[in-house]
């Protein structure tokens, strides 16, 4: 599964990373969830892999948007 991860910066804005990269920087909390969700949204219709979007929260990751495997692409893969 690949996991975009909002991480807050040192100056009270977000950060949108992926595989400890940071792939945008110093958004407001509104406009990182949404572009997070979107570029997410769009390396699933890309890859068709799992793909979710989280963020901290007090005692674990919220997750704030998973776009799954599709399940007829994984079942002919799967039967190959």
């Amino acid at each position: 599964m690949i996991i975009y991860a909002l991480k807050p910066s040192t100056e009270g804005q977000w950060n949108i990373c992926r595989s400890g990269f940071c792939l945008f920087s110093d958004l407001r909390l509104g406009p990182a969830i949404t572009l997070a969700r979107e570029v997410a949204r769009d390396e699933h219709a890309r890859s068709g892999r799992s793909v979710c979007v989280e963020m901290p929260g007090l005692g674990s990751a919220i997750r704030l948007a998973q776009y799954e495997e599709r399940a007829i692409e994984a079942f002919a893969a799967a039967s190959c």
